[in-house]
């Protein structure tokens, strides 16, 4: 008997290769953690990416606060600008849809998604490792917000386990938006189409909602439409939760039970589209 036969699988540099044994949590997950590593290190290499991220929420902060904070009352009292910044934190977690559908447009134009097809891993992997890197770099965009929102009158009047609260529920709902942008990027036929229809649905889906004016100013259709957007209820749990001005939200379910709403909704969205994106991911590169 030679060698060969008698070498173990596992020897290194003896008979066959060395196998790697399935970690406890999962391929998916170990392939995810790997994937979403890559995706973390283009932030150094190409600092213009999280720079404009940035700059964009910071602007519709300093924007509302200084020049239509004086002009847009708060139901029931309050400060205008201790009202809007939860509103910017809803628009900003939401906004993380626009950045992984042209993200991965592009990565699939450009034949990154092929060399990943090519390896030996899971195809869920790949979604969940870009959706992770998508939701570590909201919540650095949520530490700048919230920064600036200090620095133009804002402030957090409740105590630290609310606070956290409001915050993880407003990270759920990112999450949940950045596997709806996952599902629209994978129906892009390019990158330029991707980057009109990332932003398309969103900006009526933010600006129909609570996040910068109050619901009370509303025509009453567009009102109802308004109180059952799931960013109504995400912004209004973190207005209630950070001890902010809420302005007299209404007396609808979403309105009355945001937190219950919000929490909801956000693992509806999960439910939907995590397979749904998963499923398209390998329709299209098993063509």
């Amino acid at each position: 008997m030679s060698t060969l036969d008698t070498a173990s699988p596992t020897s290194p540099g003896i008979g066959r290769p060395p196998t790697m044994r399935r970690p406890w949590y999962g391929w998916a997950l170990h392939d995810g953690a790997v994937v979403a590593k890559r995706n973390l290190l283009q932030i150094p290499r190409v600092p213009e990416l999280l720079f404009f991220s940035l700059v964009q929420p910071v602007i519709f902060v300093l924007l509302f606060a200084y020049v239509f904070g004086g002009a847009i009352p708060v139901p029931g009292g309050g400060s205008y600008r201790e009202y809007l910044i939860p509103g910017v934190f809803g628009q900003t977690v939401a906004f993380a849809a626009a950045g992984v559908t042209v993200g991965l447009s592009e990565d699939m134009h450009k034949g990154i998604i092929d060399r990943f097809r090519s390896l030996p891993m899971a195809s869920s992997g790949v979604l969940i490792g870009r959706s992770l890197a998508d939701l570590l770099r909201t919540v650095l965009v949520l530490v700048v917000l919230s920064i600036s929102g200090l620095l133009v009158g804002w402030s957090i009047d409740s105590s630290v386990p609310e606070a956290l609260a409001g915050y993880g529920i407003m990270l759920l709902f990112g999450y949940a938006m950045i596997w709806v942008g996952a599902w629209v990027g994978l129906h892009m036929p390019s990158p330029e189409v991707a980057n009109t229809a990332g932003l398309a649905w969103l900006f009526p889906l933010t600006f129909l909602s609570n996040a910068f004016v109050p619901l009370a100013g509303m025509p009453t259709w567009l009102q109802t439409i308004a109180e059952w957007n799931p960013i109504s209820a995400v912004v209004l749990s973190a207005r209630e939760l950070f001890g902010n001005p809420t302005g007299l939200p209404g007396t609808s379910f979403p309105m009355t039970h945001p937190e219950l709403y919000a929490v909801g909704s956000t693992l509806l969205l999960l439910l939907i589209f995590v397979p749904l994106s998963v499923r398209k991911y390998r329709h299209t590169t098993s063509k």
